[in-house]
């Protein structure tokens, strides 16, 4: 993987045009070694508004684009992706850090978002259609969409935000993550290959540039996926010209297994819903309430699941779990395990040995703790599982609904019809019923409470990227 080790590699997307940044240069880390992987371009203020110059410009002539051709063009950049399918997947590794097969799934499933946003259609809705009178309700495009990407899912959450978005007709302009930009870079060099100058730009930088741009007067749409308190931040900056919002935001996915659940049968699917991208998934298991007469068994189960993982590098072939991201993630997770043994809870795994270099930590089940712990208050956002016991049923639902964030949760049970009365009960925006985290194209997904507001994915998704608008035909 030398060759993608050059600055030249790695510059900005403006105006259909590569180009260096103003700001210098962002050092990439690999976080398998700690060490410098790559440097990239980092965008000035001074390119973030050329970036919004040059989309407002596009927008005019992309939103008069049929919805054949833009369907057309979404196909293309779905086949541009397929081509440099192992590039891409190189690069998650290098920067994301997750196995490598991991990293090819996340661009399968990039190629397949794009596919299925490319098959939809925006309805036109009959509302009258009298003798006097005919009302439809139409959907437009917004015009320039301030898309900004986090660390986990670098290519596919960037795809979750531009292909609806071009879709519907609105241009573009990406922000990804300072730790993981690399092949967000190349798709957007992928797409540009088959869309006017200006209908994508992408501007490389930290929170001030990300600033810049959500809070930019000629932006009319910010999609972003990250923390809450950020997400707060860019919905306060949209005030003012009142910017139309799509924020996926924290989450803290309980998950309960009923006293009748087949152990067997679910604990190996439980350990990879928890620990999906080393536990680095909004929609992640974080809190697992388990009854009483099966805790022990099933915490047992997961630790020895969590002891077989083999954790190191990536591309390392037998690798199965990656590291952490960051410093500043590492830091954390391994503060949230340290206060949770200081308070008496119990680790039944992870202690398995680690390479020397790199932000490693083992996957690690805890026992024996209560809910005040902040390994369970707060999203751990990392390869940490709190198991918690329970008596009653609706204690567990009371608990899991005992948070400020609603994004997913789940109920483990062979009784389906008792698992969807409780699953109702669940104040989340998904649930499931014997998996958990699991999204797809076709369903839409979006959080309650300070898990965010609006949806991505299906019809619901691809709507949030328009404004309605009602035309009233009078035809005397």
């Amino acid at each position: 993987m030398q060759h993608i080790n050059m600055l030249n590699e790695f510059k900005l997307i403006i105006n259909g045009q590569s180009c260096l940044g103003e700001a210098g240069e962002l050092d990439i880390i690999n976080p398998a070694t700690a060490t410098l992987a790559a440097r990239c371009a980092k965008a000035s203020i001074a390119q973030v508004d050329q970036a919004v110059t040059a989309a407002k410009a596009a927008f005019k002539g992309w939103q008069r684009c049929s919805h054949e051709e833009r369907k057309s063009i979404l196909h293309k950049i779905a086949d541009g992706i397929e081509k440099h399918a192992e590039t891409l997947a190189e690069l998650i590794v290098l920067e994301q850090g997750k196995p490598l097969a991991l990293a090819q799934m996340e661009v399968q499933g990039a190629i397949g978002w794009t596919r299925y946003t490319a098959g939809l259609d925006l309805p036109v809705e009959i509302i009258e259609d009298s003798e006097q009178k005919r009302i439809e309700r139409h959907y437009q495009p917004l015009g320039v969409v301030a898309s900004i990407t986090p660390w986990n899912w670098p290519l596919m959450i960037a795809v979750w935000h531009i292909m609806p978005a071009l879709r519907a007709g609105n241009v573009v302009i990406n922000k990804p993550s300072e730790f993981t930009p690399l092949a967000t870079l190349k798709l957007c060099e992928i797409i540009q290959q088959e869309v006017p100058a200006g209908v994508i730009s992408i501007v490389v930088g930290d929170g001030e540039v990300g600033e810049a741009l959500s809070s930019h007067p000629d932006v009319q749409k910010v999609v972003f996926t990250g923390s809450t308190r950020t997400g707060q931040h860019i919905m306060s900056g949209a005030v003012k010209t009142l910017k139309h919002l799509t924020l996926e935001l924290g989450g803290n996915d309980a998950g309960i297994v009923l006293p009748d659940a087949d152990l067997d049968q679910i604990a190996n699917r439980i350990f990879d819903m928890a620990f999906l991208n080393g536990g680095q998934t909004c929609a992640a298991l974080k809190r697992l309430y388990v009854h009483e007469s099966q805790y022990d068994a099933l915490a047992q189960k997961l630790a020895d699941i969590a002891n077989a993982q083999v954790v190191g590098d990536g591309m390392a072939a037998e690798t199965t779990f990656g590291p952490v991201q960051n410093k500043l993630q590492y830091d954390k997770v391994k503060a949230l395990i340290a206060d949770a043994i200081a308070q008496g809870a119990k680790a039944l795994s992870g202690n398995q040995m680690l390479p020397e270099q790199g932000y490693f930590i083992a996957p690690t089940i805890l026992t024996g703790l209560d809910d005040a712990c902040r390994v369970v208050q707060e999203e751990q956002f990392g390869p940490v599982l709190p198991i918690l016991k329970y008596q009653s049923i609706d204690d567990a639902i009371a608990r899991a609904n005992a948070s400020e964030f609603g994004l997913g949760g789940s109920i483990w049970s062979q009784d389906l019809k008792a698992a969807q009365f409780y699953a109702a009960q669940l104040q989340c925006g998904t649930v499931w019923i014997n998996t958990h985290a699991e999204v797809v194209p076709h369903a839409a997904f979006g959080g309650w409470k300070m898990s965010g507001i609006g949806a991505e994915f299906g019809l619901e998704g691809l709507l949030e990227n328009t404004i309605g608008q009602t035309l009233h035909i009078n035809k005397n």
